[in-house]
């Protein structure tokens, strides 16, 4: 998954049914502009922060002082120009230097960074982004130092790729109850910072059919106090299926808005190979495309922004053959997602 890998459904009396269901599930509302103002998205006019120390950035640099030109500039140009998330997934011993740094230098460009928190305890149900924190009070304190780093700087914050989505799943290293108590600290903690807009990362469009039980576990995880949820971080599914299963899982939780990333779903999820390994599907799946570029104007419901959360070129896991650790940069993916 993510830091890795992260991780669409008579007459008078009938009619007025129906209205009411799409008004409740945001039915058939995936793909249109918005028409109410409530809809509309509460990032718009906001300019993305371009980090100039993204992986791709560092790589252009690299294929320049080695005499690869064209190389640097198709990168330059396709990739490292456009709005990167920056991940927060306990690399930092201590997180405030970093988090204050592209917050503030986000700001003196006035514009809005990317920044995402990946340092559950016990993340990823103990695949290839396993890790995390060692514990809760360590995983709390990061998050705490995270957030002074803010300030009252604005910034885009995704919180935990995956977390909500394994609660429902049942793939976690803890209970349930206990990951949504963290995460509904975490929420609390950063959702103080004035300029914080924290989207709880809720899966994709493929991974959770029950939305009921998802909408409950991202009540549970403090979704009703912070500025919406996240869908497709790290994975595949195409936008409008993503802008669908969004409206729909919106509807089940006070009609909270979302942010899509897509960043790698210019070609949509891989078909499906009978024999293969199922992680195929989302770790380092060969043939994806870069999606829709990073927008806080997307016109659609609901939706606050596309965003790319993850960095394309950055490793899925070392799940195929020649592939580096999660997070790692691999010129192979790059390459194929500038196809």
């Amino acid at each position: 998954m993510s830091w890795a890998r992260q991780r669409a459904r008579r007459r008078v009396p009938a009619v007025i049914a129906a209205t009411c269901l799409a008004l409740l599930l945001g039915c058939g509302r995936g793909a249109g502009p918005p028409t109410d103002a409530a809809d509309r998205s509460r990032l718009a006019g906001q300019a993305l922060y371009i980090d100039d120390e993204s992986h791709p950035a560092q790589q252009a640099a690299l294929l320049r002082q080695a005499g690869d030109e064209a190389g640097a500039t198709r990168l330059t140009e396709r990739i490292a120009r456009r709005p990167i998330a920056r991940w927060f997934a306990g690399q930092q011993t201590n997180p405030f230097p970093e988090a204050h740094a592209v917050s503030t230098a986000a700001a003196d460009k006035r514009q809005v960074p990317v920044l995402v928190v990946y340092d559950l305890p016990g993340r990823d149900c103990g695949l290839y982004s396993s890790g995390g924190a060692p514990d809760d009070a360590a995983y709390l304190a990061y998050v705490g130092a995270f957030a002074a780093g803010l300030g009252d700087r604005t910034a885009i914050v995704v919180l935990e790729p995956d977390a909500v989505a394994h609660t429902v799943s049942g793939c976690s290293q803890a209970s349930a109850d206990h990951i949504h108590l963290l995460l509904r600290q975490a929420t609390a903690i950063l959702t103080r910072q004035s300029g914080a807009h924290v989207f709880l990362d809720a899966g994709n469009a493929t991974w959770i059919s029950d939305l009921t039980a998802l909408a409950a576990a991202l009540r549970s995880s403090g979704v009703a106090s912070a500025a919406g949820f996240a869908l497709n971080v790290a994975n595949f599914s195409n936008t409008e299926d993503s802008a669908r299963y969004g409206m729909r899982l919106s509807g089940l939780v006070n009609r909270a808005h979302f942010v899509i990333d897509t960043s790698r779903n210019g070609a949509g999820p891989p078909p499906p190979t009978a024999g293969t390994d199922p992680a195929h599907a989302w770790c380092n799946p060969p043939g994806r495309r870069l999606g829709t570029p990073p927008t806080t104007d997307p016109g659609r419901p609901r939706v606050d922004a596309l965003l790319w959360v993850k960095t394309p070129g950055d490793s899925d896991g070392t799940c195929a053959r020649g592939a580096p650790a999660a997070g790692q940069w691999w010129p192979q993916s790059a390459q194929d997602l500038l196809q």
